[in-house]
């Protein structure tokens, strides 16, 4: 199985931090974000990689080649501008030959992938996210009020919990004709169409834990977190 990296972000929410890198190659600990996940894929036994570029694509080409020092096999699909979750995962379409495994790479994922493609290929599934339980307890509270602004009650900083997307996907060629050709496009949108049009789509709730650095203050948190472990290696 194939795995599809989504790289070419602008990574806004990481300004200055990402006007010369992009976020996947952001350090953490001794290594780009990047690095990591793609450790993670060859310790889940898939070696055959697919990273998709745009902004700033040229340094993470550079460092990362063909893969070979890290033992996997890397291809590269290039676009010029933003693309979006789902416009980038389309620039790919022509590398795509099977099932395959799609991931954010501003991500980095502690959970295993055999039951999720186990469960992907017994529900015949067009495309499978994996979900993971949150809980988060709101910083505000919650006035509720009637027609006529009598308040009749008070919820003093509620706690919202459910399950969230993660990132992380097995798909289906096929899942690709539900994203328009060159034209900017989350990857929400796609599955809502996909959805829309009565396909099989399932969630799976993995067993595990994810870090997301999607943003300045999740960034270095997670990165001193990361150089604590390598103060303790050394």
């Amino acid at each position: 199985m194939k795995a599809v990296v989504l790289a070419g972000g602008l990574g806004t929410r990481l300004h200055p931090y990402t006007l010369f890198m992009p976020k996947p190659m952001l350090p953490l600990g001794d290594k780009p974000v990047l690095e990591h996940l793609i450790g993670w894929l060859r310790n889940n036994g898939v070696s055959d990689i697919i990273i998709c570029v745009g902004y700033l694509g040229r340094t993470i080409e550079d460092y990362f080649k063909d893969g070979k020092e890290l033992k996997v096999r890397i291809e590269y699909a290039r676009t010029n501008a933003p693309m979006g979750t789902a416009g980038q995962l389309k620039s790919a379409e022509s590398l795509i030959d099977g099932t395959f495994l799609c991931l954010y790479g501003d991500s980095i994922y502690d959970l295993g992938v055999k039951g999720m493609v186990s469960f992907h290929k017994d529900k015949k599934s067009l495309a499978t996210m994996a979900l993971l339980p949150y809980k988060t307890t709101l910083k505000y509270g919650f006035i509720d009020i009637d027609e006529n602004g009598l308040v009749k009650r008070w919820k003093e900083k509620p706690s919202l919990e459910g399950l969230i997307n993660i990132g992380c996907y097995i798909m289906e060629p096929n899942f690709l004709n539900y994203i328009p050709k060159d034209t900017k496009f989350g990857m929400n949108s796609a599955f809502e169409k996909a959805i829309g049009a009565n396909e099989r789509i399932f969630g799976y709730v993995s067993k595990g834990n994810f870090i997301d650095i999607g943003d300045k203050r999740g960034y270095i948190e997670v990165y001193k977190r990361y150089l604590q472990k390598l103060g303790e290696i050394v």
